[in-house]
């Protein structure tokens, strides 16, 4: 796509201005945003796909359908975000595609009902640091996160793994605040199920390990 002139991560990269280049046609300017957001792209697209194959696809059918669509971005986000909901569309069309999990859609209302998620929470015996080394407790960790359902894993995954703000998620997701708020509690809840059943101790609360 051309000669890159910004490392990825350096203070030099300037995305508007980049955005506006690559508008223009400047395909070495797309190319510095590419290299600027693959491996967060394709990190983000592996967690929702549990595979690496369909998160290569998903890697490079948003890139593809950016560059066509690029005209669309009127700049009223990050960059970033917008590209974030054509990759969570398209990890989302692998999962449905591959009807290995059931799907809930992005847009569908989540009765929030926090009185209905009131449980009581097992607690453990001993640390699971003293019976997991750090690689276990990360792969059970994993496991539990690909264990949600599409649309909670989502949300956790933009909101508590890359770390976008509760605004950023509902833009990309084209959800409303209260939406991502309920999916995010939900899929805190679920987790902490998960990982209560996994180690079936007493101790030190899930979410130390989160």
């Amino acid at each position: 796509m051309g000669t890159s002139t910004i490392a990825p991560g350096t203070s030099g990269f300037d995305e508007t201005a980049l955005v506006v280049r690559a508008k223009e046609g400047d395909l070495s300017a797309f190319s510095d945003l590419v290299r600027h957001y693959e491996r967060r792209v394709f990190r983000m697209a592996k967690q929702i796909t549990q595979n690496d194959d369909d998160a290569e696809d998903v890697l490079q059918e948003t890139f593809l359908k950016a560059y066509t669509h690029l005209d669309n971005f009127q700049g009223n986000s990050k960059f970033y975000t917008w590209l974030v909901r054509i990759a969570v569309n398209e990890a989302l069309m692998k999962l449905r595609k591959r009807r290995s999990d059931r799907t809930v859609p992005l847009d569908e209302p989540i009765d929030t009902g926090e009185d209905e998620m009131v449980r009581e929470i097992a607690v453990w015996d001993e640390n699971p640091e003293d019976t997991y080394s750090r690689e276990e407790l990360s792969e059970i960790l994993e496991q539990a996160i690909q264990s949600l359902k599409p649309a909670y894993r989502t949300v956790f995954i933009l909101r508590d793994i890359e770390e976008m703000s509760i605004e950023e998620t509902a833009e990309a997701l084209n959800l409303s605040i209260s939406a991502v708020k309920s999916r995010l509690l939900r899929a805190r809840l679920q987790l902490r199920e998960k990982l209560t059943r996994q180690f079936k101790r007493k101790g030190d609360d899930a979410f130390a390990y989160l």
